[in-house]
């Protein structure tokens, strides 16, 4: 591992230590040409998750849109990031945990208008206008009204 301060390659591991759940590890290392100190984590590569789009293209599963989707919902909504990070780690766990190589991006929005739905009934509505191609009022009331009957 390369010194971030002086790019020297001869570092020494300090201290090791479980991260986020167990699901990495943190090491804290020194630079044995100028002292200072840094920390790395180990996380386990695993093979890259395919998303399988409605056009039936593929790429590479990517959390950042499942983020930004997020986010732009939960716009103005009594939502913290915190929320936000811990439902969309949640998503991406159980979509990995289904020991997939592949998964539609139909399977994904459902997980998503889920959580959304338990966390905040604006921004699933909001989700689900977009991801639904609401095209018209009525649609968008009918999804209100399922909202409303429950």
């Amino acid at each position: 591992m390369k010194c971030p301060y002086c790019n020297e390659d001869d570092t020494k591991v300090i201290d090791s230590r479980p991260a986020d759940d167990n699901c990495s590890i943190r090491r804290r290392r020194q630079c044995e040409k100028c002292g200072k100190r840094f920390t790395t984590y180990e996380k386990l590569e695993t093979m890259p998750l395919m998303v399988i789009k409605k056009d039936n293209s593929r790429e590479t599963f990517d959390r950042s849109k499942i983020e930004s989707g997020v986010i732009r919902s939960c716009h103005k909504r009594p939502v913290s990031t915190q929320q936000i990070d811990t439902m969309i780690d949640n998503i991406e766990n159980q979509i990995f945990n289904m020991e997939e190589r592949e998964v539609s991006t139909a399977v994904i929005g459902e997980l998503v208008m889920g959580r959304l739905k338990e966390l905040d009934e604006v921004a699933y509505v909001r989700f689900a206008s977009v991801y639904r191609e609401f095209k018209d009022v009525n649609t968008f009331m009918e999804e209100l009204g399922k909202l409303l009957k429950k």
